[in-house]
């Protein structure tokens, strides 16, 4: 399973935030800065706890504000 997690941190701290979460990295698969309603943006993949676990991990590094994540699902669009 896979996940995407949308990360907003405070003013002045994307490069503290990207080394903290860089040292997490058993289902982290890529880390992203990125331009828009979020500041990073973190592949995951792993089991639904493992996500779980790690996105609840996020929210005690203390530069993060909000996350959000968006968890792949398998749809068949009959394509």
């Amino acid at each position: 399973m896979r996940a995407l997690c949308l990360i907003t941190i405070k003013p002045g701290k994307v490069d503290s935030v990207v080394a903290i979460l860089k040292k997490k990295r058993k289902i982290i698969k890529q880390i992203m800065v990125v331009a828009g309603r979020a500041d990073i943006s973190v592949l995951l993949q792993g089991n639904i706890d493992e996500i779980n676990n790690t996105v609840i991990d996020f929210k005690k590094i203390k530069d993060i504000v909000t996350t959000e994540t968006l968890i792949e699902v398998e749809v068949n669009m009959g394509w």
